[in-house]
């Protein structure tokens, strides 16, 4: 009788580069290679509120059955994230992980500065450092919006005035990318992919759209991430997006978003439970009504709790019914 000869695999471990459709383009460090995987069973153990199991900087494991290929068995713990609220799908959607940093991209003109989009950008960042990068800087700033635009800094996020027109500040700009996993955000027509280019891949002509004269916003180029690197530097380029939704499900945590929010609120009488929204005693509304907290911010934190509390409880969303039946 002959006897069956078995090959135990062991399991590896990958980074994933680039996500469409189920299958993932994965690196590979300790061979050098880019794998091409699928999720074993077409299921990961996950969150059922998560709407992807894996975004590109995704860590796996993952099983090899041929040279290049193999079956993704589990996804290793995020160290950090940018995520977004799938409106349309009533779920979390990871933009991008295990990032060191991420540089939200606004502009100054063709689309106008829109601080209430950066806010929501910022609170959709966990885990690691923020840049706001300003483009398009060759164009001026209103003295409100210059105003608004340097209350960033005095709260203490880092900020850069750059210009992929005409070069500004490019090359400070790669200096604090430099040695870092950075995934770039930003809306769509703001110059990500310009940035992109001129960092990156210079030599490749990324195709830029035009900007939609009716809404002043830009249509998608980049319609899914990509890993890219160069010169020790390596960016995460995420879809430019038209609106987004803060991922949490508690109102709470999104104080922790705003610095200034978060600091006045240690006095607030109600404590953790305080939604700095109406309650008597508040110490964040005294401190908006002293001029302690800039009014816009405020506003801004006020439009995204209302977001929250009229969002579906979770027993009540298309997802979860459609598990029950």
């Amino acid at each position: 009788m002959k006897k069956l000869c078995v090959k135990l695999v062991e399991k590896m471990r990958a980074q994933i580069r680039k996500a469409i459709n189920n299958l993932y383009d994965a690196w590979q460090e300790d061979e050098k290679k880019l794998y091409r995987l699928r999720i074993k069973g077409k299921v990961l153990k996950l969150d059922e509120f998560e709407y992807n199991p894996l975004a590109v900087g995704d860590y796996v494991e993952f099983t090899p059955y041929s040279d290049s290929e193999g079956l993704i068995t589990a996804r290793l713990e995020r160290r950090s994230a940018f995520v977004r609220w799938n409106i349309k799908l009533e779920k979390n959607q990871t933009i991008a992980a295990n990032m060191d940093q991420v540089a939200i991209v606004t502009s100054a003109y063709e689309p106008p500065f829109r601080p209430r989009f950066i806010d929501r950008a910022l609170s959709c960042v966990s885990g690691c450092d923020v840049i706001i990068v300003m483009n398009k800087c060759d164009f001026d700033l209103t003295e409100e919006e210059f105003d608004r635009w340097a209350l960033y800094h005095r709260l203490g996020y880092r900020i850069i005035a750059v210009s992929a027109l005409t070069g500004e500040n490019i090359e400070e700009f790669k200096a604090l990318l430099k040695g870092k996993v950075t995934a770039f955000a930003g809306q769509s027509g703001v110059g990500k992919s310009s940035l992109v280019n001129l960092i990156i891949q210079p030599e490749k002509k990324q195709a830029v759209n035009e900007i939609s004269a009716k809404y002043q916003r830009g249509r998608h180029t980049t319609n899914h991430a990509l890993y890219l690197e160069r010169d020790d530097i390596r960016i995460i380029d995420t879809p430019g997006v038209r609106e987004l939704l803060v991922p949490y499900e508690e109102t709470g945590v999104l104080a922790s978003s705003f610095p200034e929010i978060l600091s006045f609120s240690q006095d607030c009488e109600f404590g953790s439970q305080c939604t700095h929204s109406s309650e008597p005693g508040c110490a964040v509304i005294r401190a908006v009504e002293d001029g302690l907290i800039d009014i816009d911010r405020y506003q801004s934190y006020s439009g995204l709790l209302d977001s929250l509390l009229s969002r579906k409880p979770g027993y009540l969303r298309t997802h979860f019914r459609k598990n029950k039946q």
